[in-house]
């Protein structure tokens, strides 16, 4: 027993180790909290349900934006802006639009060996029709220039991407249409070429969040269709969570698994990202809503005040309490000089951002957007 007892210690101070030094910031009374370091200049404009993705090379740093919705959240404020901020300068500068020649929602990216990646999203005509876009692009921050690749073979919108081995991006669920979807689409950019992977096991969904620790995808939340009789489907919130282990042999092949849902309501466009040991949810909504922030139910949403980490080797969700302005309606959690970022996104009250807001691990047990 004593033997045992050694063991679960030893391994409980492994896991809150690895998560200290990850993020770097001792663990607080137990527990885990974010604060706000540094603020970088603000986005150009205000702009919320933005692709995002940060790129390092040897020439260079940045932050990009890419799409999103301005802030009179009406179907003629979406546009393809392409802003980037170069570390060096210290500055942002806009770039040459997302091609497609459309503006678009809930696009996503994600960083691969130098470029940006930027995969698919979603019109909205004036009569409020809405149509999934199959394309994918590369954007060179360097040169300022965007290369179409081969065009996703289901398009889809409100996905979660994430990355492995630095050369595959995983597109997991998502809309397409007229509905969601189960699949889990493979991108390879070394031979620019789709495959499919193994479907998610559960509900299909859109405007979830996830991201990856090493070969483990984590993805929470999002809505689900619900279909009714004699009425018009719901859309529902869902608080499933589910990691997803890649066969490092095959990496089409993918051992899902059930977690716990995460404390509190299930949410909706939050921002996440791999943080080193774990997965760190920020922000989003418990009342699911079109593109302008007005709920399905008719009422007004609200963004979620506090973060999740969530820890694939311990199976354990931490809440970690932020003191600031709460925020929704994010595409992604950008990494950059040891913190992380939300570029954009909604306020209270639906109000379109153009605060580009820092996280980091504080000793005073709080966390604080600027």
């Amino acid at each position: 027993m004593m033997s045992q007892f050694k063991n679960i210690f030893a391994y409980s101070y492994f896991v809150m180790a690895a998560l200290s030094i990850s993020l770097n910031a001792p663990a607080i009374a137990g527990e885990l909290a974010l604060a706000q370091e540094t603020v970088l200049p603000p986005l150009p404009v205000a702009v919320s349900n933005n692709a995002v993705a940060a790129v390092f090379t040897s020439q260079g740093s940045f932050i990009m934006s890419f799409a999103g919705l301005g802030s009179g959240k009406r179907h003629d404020d979406t546009h393809a802006s392409t802003f980037v901020f170069d570390a060096g300068r210290q500055a942002w500068k806009e770039s040459a639009p997302v091609p497609g020649g459309d503006g678009r929602l809930a696009s996503v990216a994600v960083a691969v060996d130098g470029f940006a990646y930027v995969f698919g999203g979603y019109t909205v005509a004036s009569d409020g029709s809405e149509v999934s876009l199959p394309y994918a692009h590369s954007f060179d921050p360097l040169r300022e220039t965007y290369s179409d690749l081969t065009p996703m073979p289901v398009p889809v919108d409100d996905a979660v991407a994430v990355t492995f081995e630095d050369r595959y991006i995983y597109l997991i669920s998502g809309w397409h249409d007229f509905g969601n979807v189960n699949l889990v689409q493979r991108y390879d950019t070394v031979s620019d070429s789709w495959m499919q992977a193994t479907p998610i096991p559960g509900p299909a969904v859109f405007g979830h969040a996830g991201g990856i620790v090493d070969n483990q995808i984590v993805y929470c939340d999002g809505v689900a269709v619900k279909a009714n009789v004699d009425r018009r489907r719901d859309f529902a919130a869902t608080n499933r969570c589910y990691v997803g282990l890649i066969d490092e042999e095959d990496g089409r092949r993918i051992d899902w698994r059930s977690i716990p849902p995460h404390p509190g309501e299930p949410r909706y466009r939050m921002a996440a990202a791999g943080v080193g040991t774990g997965v760190l949810f920020i922000g989003g909504s418990a009342n699911p809503y079109n593109f302008n922030g007005i709920g399905y139910n008719g009422e007004p949403s609200q963004p979620e005040p506090g973060a999740l980490l969530y820890v694939p080797l311990s199976g354990s969700w931490h809440e970690l309490p932020i003191d600031g302005d709460a925020t929704m309606d994010h595409r992604g959690l950008v990494k950059f000089d040891q913190q992380w970022l939300t570029l954009g996104g909604m306020l209270g009250n639906q109000q379109v951002t153009n605060r580009v807001n820092s996280y980091r691990l504080d000793s005073a047990g709080q966390a604080a957007p600027p």
